[in-house]
């Protein structure tokens, strides 16, 4: 069987039975079932906070990287919990999110200057704004599309501004059990990938020597880094500045 192929467990769209996936299509199933999750999920979302303070920290470091009055992009946004932050810094915001429901919360607190239905792989804005934030979004991204999202986030930042990003991280175990079990089911995944329960969603958790190459690529510069241990997994917080034109 060639690489990348195989048979697939689609509980979302077939219950369980089995059909031949490619990779390809595996994950824009995936996809599909991570936004499904945020839209039934919006509602209630704001209900349960992190348990750490780490996030809100480097959303203001962030902030203070920008000119007063700067426009700041929060790629995804979801319910829009930092925008009062933002705001409160003298700084605009925009938004943009995958999920309708999600937007809906967001669009209720009438803070951001705008709010867009678009996914981080389909962003297209170029040097539109003095800062971005990507929180808690790229543990949804494949393997295939870091290269694509960091470009997007990177052209959509005038040249030399900052990039605040988390990656969830989770132990070794837990991944090679996880990589095991869909292995196992005919799933064309790769390490580092988790499906969640019987929804179907979908984590992606790289190692960060990959990570590291994948900003290097881009010329990320790293300005500060930290590291949040959950218990068995964690986030590791990066603060990041784009390359000078």
């Amino acid at each position: 069987m060639p690489e990348g192929t195989g048979v697939a467990i689609d509980r979302l769209a077939t219950g369980h039975r089995l059909r031949p996936m490619d990779r390809a299509s595996w994950l824009i199933e995936r996809r599909a079932a991570v936004v499904a999750d945020y839209d039934r999920d919006a509602a209630g979302y704001d209900a349960d906070p992190y348990a750490t303070a780490t996030h809100g920290a480097f959303v203001d470091r962030l902030v203070a990287t920008t000119p007063a009055g700067g426009l700041i992009l929060d790629a995804p946004c979801g319910t829009g919990q930092y925008f009062a932050r933002i705001r409160h810094a003298g700084r605009r915001v925009l938004g943009i999110d995958q999920s309708a429901g999600m937007l809906r919360q967001a669009e209720a607190r009438r803070t951001a200057e705008r709010l867009e239905r678009l996914s981080l792989q389909e962003m297209s804005f170029e040097d539109e704004f003095d800062g971005a934030i990507t929180v808690d979004e790229m543990e949804h991204v494949p393997p295939e599309d870091w290269p694509t999202v960091l470009r997007n986030l990177v052209r959509a930042v005038r040249s030399g501004a900052h990039l605040y990003l988390t990656v969830e991280e989770a132990g070794d175990d837990d991944i090679d059990a996880s990589i095991a079990s869909l292995r196992g089911r005919g799933m064309p995944a790769v390490r580092g990938e988790v499906i969640d329960g019987d929804s179907g969603g979908y984590h992606n958790h790289p190692e960060r020597e990959r990570v590291s190459a994948w900003l290097a690529s881009e010329g990320l510069e790293l300005v500060d880094e930290a590291t949040d241990d959950m218990g068995g997994w964690g986030y590791w917080h990066l603060l990041l500045r784009t390359p000078l034109s």
